[in-house]
């Protein structure tokens, strides 16, 4: 029987209270792309799942809480040797209910938000939460890897040096 193919659709969201965002270690899954990282919650879409049916699945799965207030942000296009492109929507949440549960993924922690750029991110997370904190308009965003190395990086269809993503001009 031949292996089922997980979606190249994905979510990722990050849950805000107290000036802090919900954050997951990646460190309980033996293979896993973001081992040792530092992400939001989400995952693969289910057949026939919209983005927000997805968001709500896999944030109740992965910490047991129930989003009751969300924001869709942007779109992330992943680019990776070795890997299917993945595409995926990035939302922030600021409501919810239930009680914060273990992870099968990684470890959960609330961390401040200006604290979350002193952890083990990939670089191109670092653009995107920069870009949330700084923007409140939908964005687009396309990162290519080469390995752990991001090697483009194009904002809203215009191309941003890689080397220096910091270089970001944010609109006004």
């Amino acid at each position: 029987m031949p292996e089922k193919r997980k979606s190249e659709l994905t979510t990722l969201c990050y849950i805000e209270k107290d000036g802090c965002y919900l954050m997951m270690h990646r460190i309980k899954k033996e293979k896993d792309v973001n081992q040792g990282k530092w992400i939001g919650v989400g995952g693969h879409f289910e057949p026939g799942e919209s983005p927000e049916e997805c968001l709500l699945r896999e944030t109740k799965e992965e910490t047991g809480l129930t989003l009751t207030s969300w924001k869709f942000r942007g779109i992330v296009t992943f680019i990776a040797e070795g890997w299917p492109s993945e595409y995926m929507c990035l939302f922030t949440a600021d409501g919810f209910t239930g009680e914060l549960s273990e992870c099968g993924e990684g470890v959960l922690k609330w961390v401040k938000k200006e604290d979350v750029f002193q952890l083990n991110l990939w670089e191109g997370d670092r653009i995107f939460h920069r870009l949330l904190l700084e923007r409140d308009d939908f964005f687009s965003l396309k990162l290519r890897y080469a390995g752990d190395e991001l090697k483009e990086c194009v904002l809203d269809g215009a191309a941003v040096d890689a080397a220096d993503p910091a270089g970001i001009s944010v609109k006004e």
